[in-house]
């Protein structure tokens, strides 16, 4: 799939990301990585800018990391918990970031989605009827 953009290449790639969302991390992109291999070499690389300065009583800055939307995305999830749904809901636009801070033993929580603040949860899935009956509305009205 490298150096493509055409819609079976695309529709390919949502398809094995969104497994990976669902738990299957080794599932392989065509000739190349498994979200675990994603993870294994992403996950690693914040651990240590963690250790290095964020755990770090003295420092008082931030870090910024720049990378692609979908590790971005696959790693936040991995991170802090945020709901594969959610994720694969909330595609970030081009620019758009995702804000972590650590909290406690080595945890993070993700404090920003985009334009996003938390919770952080799937989209609920349409029920006009349900919805009309819990809310004691006509739904044909």
């Amino acid at each position: 799939m490298e150096n493509r953009n055409d819609d079976e290449a695309v529709a390919e790639f949502n398809a094995i990301y969104q497994r990976w969302h669902h738990g299957e991390l080794e599932v392989p992109l065509p000739g190349g990585e498994t979200g675990r291999d994603v993870l294994d070499r992403y996950l690693p690389v914040l651990t240590d800018l963690r250790i290095r300065y964020l755990d770090d009583h003295d420092w008082t800055g931030d870090i910024i990391v720049v990378s692609h939307g979908a590790a971005i995305r696959l790693a936040a999830a991995a991170l802090a918990g945020v709901d594969g749904g959610f994720v694969l809901d909330h595609h970030l636009g081009n620019t758009e970031s995702v804000v972590l801070i650590p909290i406690t033993d080595g945890r993070w929580s993700c404090v920003r989605w985009g334009e996003l603040s938390p919770p952080f949860s799937p989209e609920p899935a349409p029920a006009p009827i349900a919805d009309a009956v819990r809310c004691n509305t006509d739904p044909m009205a």
